[in-house]
């Protein structure tokens, strides 16, 4: 019998965090900037850059800082990456785009806000994305 009780309260305490967990949706806020270094935001440069950047410091305070990262050879090539999840050789974007060209991502390409839409995420991106020239997304 203790054996039992033992067994069930072990397992309610690894099914509960989960449960508890699951409802709780996190906010998910990415900012993209262009010609930046990481060391231009305070929060990761401990005073090392004589400026402050506090609007930035208290969003990274409240959420998830990531520190290890790769960067590719030109701007389209790491927002298309991050924002199809693909390698950019694959989706072609590998450099900035023309305009009027027809590179660019396709319909069958998977993008980060459809994977989230499909959680119940509402997504929206600002600013330039550089998956090409045409509306059709």
């Amino acid at each position: 019998m203790t054996r039992l009780i033992i067994s069930l309260i072990t397992s309610l305490l690894w099914i509960l965090p989960g449960t508890v967990l699951a409802g709780a949706k996190p906010n998910i806020l990415v900012i993209w900037g262009d010609d930046i270094g990481w060391l231009n935001i305070s929060a990761y440069n401990d005073g090392l850059m004589g400026y402050q950047t506090p609007n930035i410091d208290r969003i990274a305070e409240h959420g998830i800082r990531f520190t290890d990262h790769y960067g590719e050879q030109s701007c389209t090539a790491g927002r298309s990456a991050f924002i199809t999840g693909q390698h950019p050789v694959r989706t072609g974007l590998t450099r900035v785009g023309v305009p009027g060209s027809l590179l660019g991502i396709q319909p069958e390409d998977p993008t980060l806000a459809a994977l989230l839409k499909n959680f119940g995420y509402a997504t929206g991106q600002f600013g330039k994305n550089h998956l090409g020239d045409r509306s059709e997304f």
